[in-house]
């Protein structure tokens, strides 16, 4: 039997907050984001992970979020925080919450652990409506598994790449996070190639969003539009954020622009016209229209629905 359909969210940029800071809650609160998680796990000492709970939940519940998306990354299931960050966020503010973010997913059963947990404090708490899951894709062993990961569970929305954690666990060189350094230049590609299309692939086979990792130099705008445009290329919906500066260029490069837009517009109504004339073959732009052509016109149109953007003039 087929999944049910994903919940369709606008996640081209996924701004991450440290949980232990109620300030850059507030701030983000009025980013142009269109996903912020509050984080306990990597952004959050030891010695703070537990009074963060409460923070994140007050943030939550407090905060004018707007439109966004509202989610909170919890610890690693190897940790002996995962199941209390659940319990005391969810049961205090599962109503302000739209989705969980599992860091260091190795396995189906990771997910299937935390969506049972989920299961259990909803329907403690009366939630009419479910929370979804957002798995992170950082290890040798989550890639492996990474198509069973991405078919385990309804709760399962979309499959994120972790690119530090992922090095660690690959033993690779890194000097900073989603940053080319002198070890690719080397290489001569991309070293991360084939873990990006892999999730991708995973992701799009079940229907899920997917979502490439943060971009650490953060001062390096043009640096981080050029990794914008390299995941949108291999078939990214957005990019995760750790400054609020990079935000409006992952909007914008991961929006089709107005040109796309009325390239796909002109393949639909040749489309439509040349199937109500009995014609399966047609150009557009000098160029042969077929199938393929139309669907991949219907996912431009459809994304720049997402975003809100008008129809070209």
């Amino acid at each position: 039997m087929p999944r049910a359909a994903v919940p369709i969210r606008l996640e081209r940029s996924v701004l991450a907050v440290p949980g232990a800071s109620p300030r850059m809650h507030a701030r983000a609160a009025t980013s142009a984001a269109d996903l912020v998680f509050l984080d306990l796990e990597d952004a959050v000492a030891p010695s703070e992970k537990e009074a963060s709970r409460a923070l994140v939940a007050e943030a939550l519940r407090t905060l004018d979020w707007g439109g966004k998306t509202r989610a909170f990354r919890i610890n690693a299931l190897d940790t002996p925080w995962w199941y209390r960050d659940l319990i005391e966020v969810v049961e205090a503010a599962g109503d302000a919450l739209d989705c969980v973010i599992v860091p260091k997913v190795h396995r189906p059963e990771d997910v299937c652990a935390v969506a049972a947990l989920l299961t259990s404090i909803e329907q403690y708490r009366g939630l009419a409506r479910p929370i979804g899951i957002e798995a992170q894709i950082e290890s040798a062993q989550g890639l492996v598994a990474v198509e069973a990961i991405a078919a385990c569970s309804e709760r399962l929305e979309a499959l994120v790449f972790g690119p530090g954690d992922y090095a660690a666990s690959m033993r690779m060189p890194l000097t900073l996070i989603g940053v080319p350094d002198a070890n690719d230049a080397l290489y001569g590609g991309d070293r991360f190639h084939y873990a990006l299309q892999r999730i991708v692939a995973a992701a799009r086979a079940n229907g899920l969003r997917v979502i490439d990792g943060p971009y650490a130099a953060i001062r390096d705008l043009d640096g981080f539009r050029r990794a914008c445009q390299v995941a949108l290329a291999l078939g990214f919906d957005g990019k995760w954020c750790l400054h609020p500066d990079q935000v409006p260029i992952a909007n914008s490069v991961f929006a089709p622009s107005a040109e796309e837009i009325a390239w796909a517009q002109r393949v639909l109504e040749a489309y439509a016209a040349a199937s109500a004339e009995g014609r399966g073959v047609l150009t557009v732009d000098g160029h042969m229209v077929d199938a393929a052509s139309l669907r991949m016109a219907q996912s431009v149109l459809e994304r720049a629905r997402q975003a809100g953007l008008p129809p070209a003039e």
